[in-house]
C-alpha cells in the first residue's frame, strides 16, 4: 500500500520529477522508465538496487527496511536536486520499505534525456544522493539466525 504522504505530485516544482516516493509494495524499474520516456528521449537509463544474498562475507536471508516519517519529503528533495543539477533530464525514483526477500528490488529509478551521457550521469548521481540522504534503516537477517540494524544512509 502506498503511503499518501510519501508520493510526489504528478510533477515536482521543476516539472521534471515525475515520480518520487517511498512505498511498501513491489517496485518496477520498467514502470519508472515508461514514466520518464518521451519522444524527446534519446536515452533512458534505469537502475535497480536488488537485495543480494550476502553482505561483508555473511549470508543474508532477508531484509526489512524502516523509514523515518520525513522519507517521502526527502525523496522529493533529492529528486528535485538532481533535476536542478541536470536540467535536461526527467526523473522517476522509488524506494521500498517493509520485508524484502533476496532478489527483490529495494530501489528503482529511471532518468531520461536527449543524450546518454547526461542520463547516465544523472542516474548515477541520483542513486548516490538517495543512499546519502534518504532516512531509511535496514535490518539484515542472516542465514545463521542473527540480525543487525544499519542505517541505509551513506
Amino acid at each position: 500500500m502506498t503511503d499518501p504522504d510519501s508520493v510526489a505530485p504528478a510533477a515536482g516544482p521543476s516539472g521534471r520529477v515525475l515520480l518520487a516516493e517511498v512505498v511498501d509494495v513491489p517496485l518496477s524499474t520498467a514502470e519508472c522508465g515508461v514514466i520518464v520516456s518521451s519522444r524527446a528521449s534519446g536515452a533512458v537509463v534505469t537502475f535497480e538496487g536488488v537485495v543480494r544474498d550476502h553482505d561483508e562475507g555473511r549470508d543474508v536471508a532477508a531484509l526489512h527496511y524502516e523509514r523515518h516519517p520525513s522519507a517521502g519529503d526527502v525523496m522529493r528533495e533529492v529528486a528535485e536536486q538532481i533535476a536542478a543539477e541536470h536540467p535536461a533530464v526527467t526523473v522517476a525514483v522509488q524506494h521500498r520499505v517493509g520485508d524484502l526477500e533476496i532478489g527483490d528490488v529495494a530501489l528503482a529509478c529511471a532518468v531520461a534525456s536527449a543524450h546518454r551521457a547526461e542520463a547516465f550521469a544523472a542516474c548515477s548521481a541520483l542513486v548516490d544522493l538517495v543512499k546519502e540522504r534518504l532516512p531509511i534503516w535496514k535490518r539484515q537477517a542472516f542465514v545463521d539466525g542473527t540480525d543487525e540494524w544499519t542505517a541505509s544512509l551513506g
